[in-house]
This record gives structure tokens, sequence and C-alpha cells, in this order.
């Protein structure tokens, strides 16, 4: 008989609970319709922006630097992301350093490992890695790692790609 009436009550709750619990649902729908609509209208905004950056890049001034300290810190053969690369033979491996507003870690698209594409310099477009930060009082600037007998460079209204190979394979054959 205990068991019974402890089973009964069980079930009462149960059913209490669930009604209760679909009365919370359904005005909960309710009251976040709005945000669920404001959220679909603010991805397919950020999906158009993105789609933005990956057919018109982002605009940059490209300059250069060594493997020496005062233009790096006190290890020069390791890059912020703890590869280590031979000082003479800097320019061979297509390195660059990014300003942190494009790096993820501040907010911005880029990763270290990412490959970007450079277009709009006289003679360094081509393809580099992202291994390096640049000091923070940099804004929109793209550092290639070069070797100390390079002369200093700098070229203005740059602009770097995002290469997700899938989706710029045009790009590299336009290069």
């Amino acid at each position: 008989m205990k068991t019974t009436k402890w089973i009964a009550s069980l079930i009462v709750v149960t059913l209490l609970q669930g009604f209760f619990s679909v009365n919370i649902m359904k005005k909960n729908r309710e009251t976040y319709k709005g945000y669920i609509d404001i959220l679909k209208d603010e991805n397919q905004y950020l999906h158009n922006e993105l789609k933005d950056f990956y057919e018109y890049g982002v605009e940059v001034s490209v300059t250069m630097y060594q493997p020496v300290y005062p233009q790096t810190d006190k290890t020069p053969d390791i890059t912020a992301d703890g590869t280590r690369f031979i000082i003479h033979k800097a320019s061979e491996y297509k390195f660059v350093a990014l300003s942190r507003n494009l790096l993820k870690r501040w907010g911005g698209p880029f990763d270290y490992g990412d490959f970007i594409l450079i277009k709009g310099t006289e003679h360094k477009d081509g393809l580099y890695q992202v291994r390096d930060t640049m000091n923070k009082k940099w804004v929109n600037v793209v550092d290639i790692l070069e070797s100390t007998h390079v002369q200093p460079y700098k070229y203005d209204n740059v602009h770097i790609y995002p290469m997700n190979w899938t989706n710029n394979k045009e790009l590299i054959t336009n290069s």
C-alpha cells in the first residue's frame, strides 16, 4: 500500500513539474523570439562582412624587420609563436609579424600559423606565414622577416588576404 502511494505521489509530482516546465518554456520562447530574430540579422550582417573581407582583404602598410636585438626582443631567432629559425636565412622563411589588431588573441582575423597573401607591393607580393607579433604601438601593419643584408622598405595601401585554400584559389592564380 505504501509503495502504491509513493508511486502515485511520484507521478503527480512529475506531471506537475512537466506542466510548469512546458508553461515556462512557452513563455521563454515568446520572450526570446525577438532576440533570436535580432541574432539572425546580426549573423547575416557579419556573414556579409566576412564575404567582403575574403574578397577585398585588409588594407595595411608593409614594412620589414631583421632578426637583430634592437628590432626584436633578446631572442631574435625565436618568433612569438616559438618558432626557431636560422638568422642568416631569415628571408627564405617567408614569415611575417602582424600588428596586434590583426591577431585573433586581440580580436583580429589571423592566428599564428595562418597563411596570408600580400598583394600591392612592388617586389614583395606573395604568400607568407604569420609567426610573430609587432609592438602594440602599430596598427594595420605587416612586418616581413628579412635577413640582415636586406635594405629597409615600406609599402602603403597594400592588401592582405587570408588564405583559406578552398576559397581563394583565384587570388593565387591572378598573382
